[in-house]
């Protein structure tokens, strides 16, 4: 009966760990850094686990500023990135957070976590909400599509190397914190579903038919549309292939809504151009 279950218990874990998902650094440097890390910030380590907790999210995606900007709110990627979380404009403008306060600790922890909560409920497991992070929504559908599956082991290949890399790092922070488990079983977890595979569609399941239609000007930011309107910016794109290259080219494009959204737009147009304005 041992041997037995040493066998069941090798092949479960081989079958597991062929997923190729673990800590690719647990070198004593690595963890050293990273405790560091959190050891010099504990009092805004405490706010982001508080923050997070209330939010239902674990408390290792603290992690993800270790590993973003190293728990300094002053830092600024050669991007154009800023602040603990690293946001960029049209993320931060998206839930309503202006460019100066992408640099302010608390409000910007706020705001990551409405947005990480968000993408785990669209993706299910928080590697690939880590791995979204970093390179977009966008990015992570086409490598999906490409795969054929919304197993991140099994689409990571079709990402930029530079979110491959940020997912290794979020699990060598994890290894250092000693959360790497909790990260692993939420992963196994979804994989153990064997999810089938469904292409991007809205929260709103509308055909282009039932879209309402309107003019669009460029002095409209689609990422204040999409605040206003407490949808993400990839669903109106959805909606609108290809508008901001129009509004770029021509100054205007025709503008689709579902109908209960497109009242709201309408009915705010005014102030969602003049914050528009000011962004």
């Amino acid at each position: 009966m041992k041997t037995l279950a040493i066998f069941f218990c090798l092949i479960s874990c081989s079958n597991f760990f062929a997923q190729g998902l673990t800590a690719s650094d647990t070198s004593e440097q690595s963890v050293k850094k990273y405790k560091s890390i959190i050891k010099s910030n504990k009092q805004l380590v405490d706010f982001i686990e508080y923050t997070f907790v209330k939010k239902g999210i674990p408390r290792h995606l603290k992690n993800l500023a270790v590993i973003e900007s190293g728990l300094d709110h002053t830092q600024t990627s050669h991007a154009g990135a800023k602040g603990l979380w690293q946001f960029m404009s049209d993320h931060a403008n998206g839930y309503g957070l202006t460019d100066e306060n992408r640099s302010d600790m608390y409000k910007s922890t706020k705001t990551a976590a409405i947005s990480l909560k968000n993408l785990y409920k669209k993706y299910g497991n928080w590697v690939t909400v880590v791995a979204a992070y970093n390179c977009g929504e966008g990015n992570i559908q086409k490598a999906m599509n490409k795969a054929n599956s919304r197993v991140y082991t099994d689409f990571a290949p079709y990402l930029p190397s530079e979110t491959q890399n940020h997912v290794r790092k979020y699990l060598n922070a994890s290894y250092a914190t000693g959360e790497l488990q909790q990260v692993l079983n939420d992963y196994r977890s979804f994989t153990a579903t064997r999810r089938a595979f469904v292409p991007f569609k809205s929260d709103y399941s509308v055909s282009q038919e039932s879209l309402a239609e309107t003019k669009l000007n460029g002095a409209f930011d689609i990422a204040t549309i999409a605040s206003w309107l407490k949808i993400n910016k990839e669903q109106i794109l959805t909606w609108n292939p290809n508008l901001e290259a129009k509004l770029n080219e021509k100054g205007e494009s025709d503008f689709y809504l579902p109908k209960d959204l497109m009242v709201n737009f309408l009915m705010n147009k005014n102030k969602i151009l003049t914050s528009s304005l000011k962004n």
